[in-house]
């Protein structure tokens, strides 16, 4: 196979295949650090801004290096762009002979005996849903994979596909008899197969680092495993590396065993009177928290007297129920299964409420209709060392958006990953023409009650001066509704042909798609629009970010985290807070300029950019735009792009 040099070269196989290709040096530079990583079996750490094609700088050497290769994605809508779009392209122009796969978590695919099972018992509570389990079930008999992606007829959030598909706790596993056919079988004996698998963080956490059965051979046998949107790794992994039960898991247990005794058990008058008693017991404790969804620490949780004796109720009932299906766990899969799961409730249950180990965090969080109970590390770089020993092998770390002012410090030290080889390379975007960063002048104090009017009142000239074109990223679900309501006035009052746009109305694919074809839209979103969004040209010429994104120090994990690092004698705010809000700052001003022909204004209201002087590392480890406090400068640029 050719050189990475002529690979990457002007008359080289991708220029040739790949339609308005463009030659860059630092992607030929990434390219060939990448390569020698995999070739000395090392870590290896990559921040490469936005249109220095760092997709193809990894995927090149990867499908190079004769090795098995895992590539972990941020998101599934990434994952399947990558498998669909560009890996393809890229071992096509290379004319590589590597079989690819796709992985995803189970509950991505269809699961045959579970659908049966729904469809058998009617238990849709809608014509709606009845009808999106019928075209599920055509579905299920012409796809080869399964995958519920593909299944375009069926909205994503269904209901109805937590009926259709399975759960690490509801899978029968090899004594399903619909094994032959599982479709997520399939894709794990395809995954083994291939030289290339393609899955997401979440996945890489949860099955393939933490060995779920089926998976526990794919880590051993690679050689290079590639991270891509890397930054989310430090979040992802302390999920993971948790422990959690939730009331929702119990009240699915509660479901699925009336399920399986109807079929296995009818004689057992016991455990449908058990399995009401444990939906209650379950119930209870969601409300023993109050109504309100949020986030409790363990000392909060103790303030709320009737939680404790909810807990202690419920831990009860699960063990009466886990005795009668003792009882009954002969006589079907189904019912042994759901034993064998009652058994790790109650084992889980007993462990929130007596911890063994130190450096974990109790604490759970309130859904409207549920409530999960939380144990996390408060540290996870010894775990994520740990789980990259054995095997020797190759680890790429690499995103955008991954060092503070060009250092990597304080991502190592959150996985522990010592001082490794890295390179930072900068976007071949000309930012001094392309874009302004804008500081507006006089705002209030971000705690000001008045805050979100301000930050509406300062952008609104901007908003107008580009007709439309905008995203406004908030830090907190309600700036977000107010910064709406108060656009919706003030676009109504001025009668501008404005749409206005904001998260919630749709899936978040559709809001851009909305977004995108409108072509002068003002878009209001808050934490799932700050990344992974791509639109390029005059539809988006102006991002608002209303304040430098602090993660909320009543967060019950963050404030044990910050509690912990004070104990040892560190300074939690300048290594662990403000890297982290750094970070999600350079994330939300990488929407702005996606190729070298857009241009627009990054408007950051926050007065502490300036006034802190922890500011200066914030605006510094962003792309080099021209800096102004100008109002007038921002309405000239967009009078004369």
């Amino acid at each position: 196979m050719a050189s990475l040099q002529e690979i990457f070269s002007p008359d080289g196989a991708l220029a040739r295949a790949i339609d308005g290709y463009r030659i860059r040096p630092q992607q030929l530079e990434m390219a060939e650090r990448i390569a020698a990583a995999i070739h000395s079996n090392s870590v290896f750490i990559a921040e490469a801004g936005t249109g220095t094609g760092k997709t193809f700088a990894y995927l090149v050497p990867a499908l190079k290096s004769n090795g098995k290769v895992i590539v972990s994605t941020g998101t599934k809508t990434l994952q399947d762009q990558l498998f669909n779009k560009d890996l393809p392209m890229v071992r096509d122009a290379l004319k590589a002979p590597v079989k690819i796969a796709l992985l995803k978590g189970r509950a991505n695919y269809v699961c045959p005996y579970h659908l049966e099972r729904s469809m058998a018992e009617g238990r849709f509570l809608t014509k709606e849903d009845a009808a999106d389990a019928r075209r599920i079930a055509v579905f299920a008999k012409t796809t080869q994979t399964g995958d519920k992606a593909e299944c375009i007829e069926v909205n994503e959030n269904s209901p109805v596909w937590n009926s259709a598909t399975s759960t690490r706790d509801n899978c029968l596993g090899q004594d399903c008899p619909d094994y032959k056919e599982c479709f997520v079988m399939q894709a794990r004996k395809e995954a083994m197969a291939a030289d290339l698998v393609v899955v997401n963080h979440h996945l890489f956490f949860a099955d393939v680092m933490l060995r779920d059965e089926g998976m526990a051979e794919l880590l051993p046998a690679c050689n290079t495993v590639i991270f891509d949107e890397a930054h989310q790794l430090p979040e992802v992994a302390t999920l993971f590396f948790g422990d959690s039960v939730s009331t929702a898991q119990v009240l699915d247990l509660a479901r699925d065993t009336r399920s399986e005794g109807l079929a296995s058990a009818r004689d057992c008058l016991d455990l449908q009177t058990a399995s009401r008693a444990l939906e209650k017991a379950a119930r209870d404790l969601r409300l023993a928290v109050g109504v309100d969804a949020g986030r409790f620490s363990h000392p909060q949780l103790l303030e709320k007297p009737e939680f404790l004796p909810a807990v202690a109720a419920l831990e009860e009932e699960v063990a009466k129920f886990a005795a009668i299906l003792e009882t009954q766990a002969q006589r079907a899969e189904g019912l042994e299964k759901c034993w064998q799961r009652a058994l790790e409730m109650q084992q889980r249950l007993a462990q929130w409420q007596n911890p063994v180990d130190a450096g974990y965090v109790r604490w759970a969080e309130a859904f409207t209709q549920s409530l999960q109970l939380n144990s996390t590390p408060l540290d996870v770089a010894n775990i994520f060392r740990k789980q990259m020993g054995g095997h020797p092998r190759a680890w790429i770390f690499t995103s955008a958006t991954l060092a503070v002012q060009g250092k990597f410090h304080h991502y190592c030290a959150e996985l522990g990953l010592g001082d490794p080889e890295s390179g930072c390379w900068q976007s071949p975007f000309d930012y001094g023409e392309q874009a302004i960063l804008y500081a507006p002048l006089g705002m209030p104090d971000p705690n000001d009650w008045s805050y979100t009017e301000k930050v509406v009142e300062a952008a609104f000239p901007a908003v107008r001066a580009a007709g439309g074109g905008a995203f406004f990223l908030c830090t907190s679900l309600r700036a977000m509704r107010r910064t709406h309501e108060l656009l919706k006035a003030k676009i109504e009052d001025e009668g501008l042909d404005i749409p206005l746009l904001v998260q919630g109305e749709g899936s978040k694919n559709d809001l851009l798609q909305r977004f995108r074809h409108m072509g002068n839209a003002v878009l209001v979103g808050s934490q799932s629009f700050w990344e992974g969004v791509d639109v390029r040209g005059e539809a988006l010429s102006l991002v608002v970010i209303d304040k430098i994104p602090f993660a909320p120090p009543d967060d019950p994990v963050l404030s044990a985290r910050i509690d912990q690092m004070k104990k040892e004698g560190r300074n939690a705010f300048i290594e662990y807070q403000l890297p982290r809000a750094v970070i999600n700052v350079k994330q939300g001003a990488g929407r702005l300029i996606r190729d070298e022909n857009d241009k627009g204004v990054l408007m950051i209201c926050d007065p502490r950019l300036i006034s802190k002087p922890y500011g200066r590392r914030v605006w510094q480890s962003l792309p080099p735009m021209k800096r102004t406090r100008e109002l007038q400068v921002v309405l000239d640029f967009f009078a004369n792009r």
